[in-house]
């Protein structure tokens, strides 16, 4: 067995409180601060006045979110109702105006218990995001003019969604405490702004930031309550359970694992279980028709697919994907237990969310905001995030471009080599960033968070905790980081017996 031994030193939370400024550590934060003045000068006062970094981070995102809205203006005044075509060309695609005519709620139907009439007989979404969506349709005005009632209930969608933003926002810059700035990666992300509204994702995303922070506040039974309702509106929240076992199992939290594991089960079972009796035919419909739906756009399978002229069946995909799942889990579980630190929680979470993003036999656009919370938190360096970033504007104007081409009668658009270049982009920009997050993994002194001392500033109960139970370098992990080139020599701690280490050994 492995010695014990601590992964950082316990520390005072109420020392070294100065706020971390990307400006003065992050070249490329550095240079875009030219646009606003400059980097912050050794007497700048921060967070005082009015102007703290959570209220201006919240406005920025209200900012984003606004010219989100901005973009979609060509879909909102008539492309969403005069053709296919035109919501392509403009890139300013929803599902939200769609689905209220194709989900029953302009008719009043009730979801999950009222049958469809089209080609899916019940809702197909999880239940907190169909009660969300029935909740905007009882917002929406009436009326005779259908349009219009379309246009209004994207627009009351668009503002509740904008509240989930500002949740998402305002939860991230607190869950670092020293590091509230690192949210403006979030606010500030063009992917961000671009789809927002194109579907309810935010939802969930919201009540998963703010798990994120109630782990990182050490009140596990919140956070699993938090993460139950998440899981309630969307299945992705679901897989950070597991890297959450991982860092509890080296650290021997078992205690705070079963509280969140309560919370979240419990909660979800709340929000299901009425639904699950009245009507299960509606209940199942979200598990059937993802168990039942075909390879799609923007997934690795379609590009085989397409590439091979070999047509991949669901239930091949849903295989492919399970084991591709199965392989990465073992991956995260050896690189857990064995990383000379434990890993960060948001890291291995953005690392298993980043999995299923790139093995799903489906990738939507939206889907692009179930990372970029995780990575915010994950990899705070501009460079990294913008790469990824501008990979995955390129496959949001691919994807729209292509469907245009496939649409059109004069085949204008992206042809389908085109279509297949985005997704390799896409692809390519997630796997970049997997990669250097698993970089500072297995070399911690290059994690920018940790270069001032810190442990896991999202770990909660884990921060500053005893290892107990690890294997290979891990059992005999280096006292101090090698130096490096982002930062200053970084002190891991005290050895296990508590005699002072001298700095000048090893």
């Amino acid at each position: 067995m492995p010695s014990l031994h601590k992964t950082s030193p316990q520390r005072d939370r109420s020392q070294n409180p100065a706020t971390v400024c990307p400006t003065r550590r992050d070249e490329v934060a550095a240079a875009g601060s030219e646009l606003i003045g400059g980097p912050f000068g050794r007497r700048a006062l921060l967070g005082s006045g009015q102007f703290t970094p959570v209220r201006v981070i919240a406005l920025v995102v209200i900012g984003m979110f606004a010219l989100g809205m901005v973009q979609k203006i060509p879909c909102y005044d008539w492309a969403w109702f005069r053709g296919t075509t035109s919501q392509y060309t403009h890139a300013c695609y929803s599902d939200i105006p769609h689905l209220f005519v194709g989900r029953g709620f302009a008719e009043g139907l009730v979801p999950y218990f009222d049958r469809l009439r089209g080609d899916i007989e019940f809702l197909e979404y999880p239940v907190l995001t169909g009660l969300f969506m029935q909740v905007a349709a009882w917002l929406t005005p009436g009326g005779s003019d259908l349009v219009h009632r379309e246009q209004m209930y994207w627009m009351v969608n668009a503002g509740m969604l904008m509240v989930c933003a500002v949740i998402m926002a305002v939860c991230l810059a607190r869950t670092h405490r020293r590091r509230p700035w690192d949210a403006l990666l979030v606010a500030l992300a063009p992917a961000f702004a671009l789809t927002a509204t194109i579907n309810w994702d935010l939802l969930a995303v919201a009540l998963t930031s703010a798990a994120v922070l109630m782990w990182s506040r050490g009140r596990p039974l919140a956070f699993g309550a938090l993460l139950g309702l998440a899981i309630a509106a969307k299945f992705y929240p679901f897989l950070i359970l597991g890297p959450l076992f991982l860092l509890c199992w080296r650290a021997g939290r078992w205690r705070e694992f079963g509280a969140a594991l309560i919370g979240a089960a419990g909660v979800w079972l709340a929000v299901n279980l009425p639904v699950m009796l009245l009507a299960p035919e509606g209940w199942k419909q979200f598990y059937a028709f993802n168990e039942e739906r075909n390879v799609d756009f923007g997934s690795v399978w379609l590009l085989i697919s397409q590439r091979t002229g070999e047509q991949i069946s669901p239930g091949s995909a849903n295989t492919y994907t399970m084991v591709l799942m199965a392989i990465v889990a073992a991956a995260l579980a050896v690189l857990a237990l064995t990383a000379p630190r434990r890993p960060r929680f948001v890291q291995l979470a953005f690392l298993i969310v980043a999995a299923f993003v790139l093995t799903n036999k489906v990738y939507s656009p939206q889907y692009v905001l179930w990372l970029i919370p995780l990575a915010a938190l994950a990899r705070p360096r501009w460079r990294d995030f913008l790469i990824w970033q501008a990979c995955e504007v390129m496959y949001f104007l691919g994807i729209w471009m292509y469907l245009a081409f496939t649409t059109s009668g004069n085949k204008q658009g992206l042809p389908t080599d085109g279509y297949h270049f985005a997704i390799v982009l896409h692809l390519v920009g997630t796997l970049y960033l997997c990669a250097v997050v698993v970089r500072d993994i297995l070399a911690p002194e290059r994690d920018v968070v940790r270069q001032d001392g810190s442990d896991d500033p999202s770990g909660g109960v884990l921060d500053g905790a005893e290892d107990v139970f690890v294997r290979g370098r891990a059992a005999h992990p280096a006292r101090h980081a090698a130096p490096s080139v982002e930062g200053p020599r970084v002190e891991w701690g005290v050895p296990a017996d508590g005699t002072p280490r001298d700095p000048r050994a090893g």
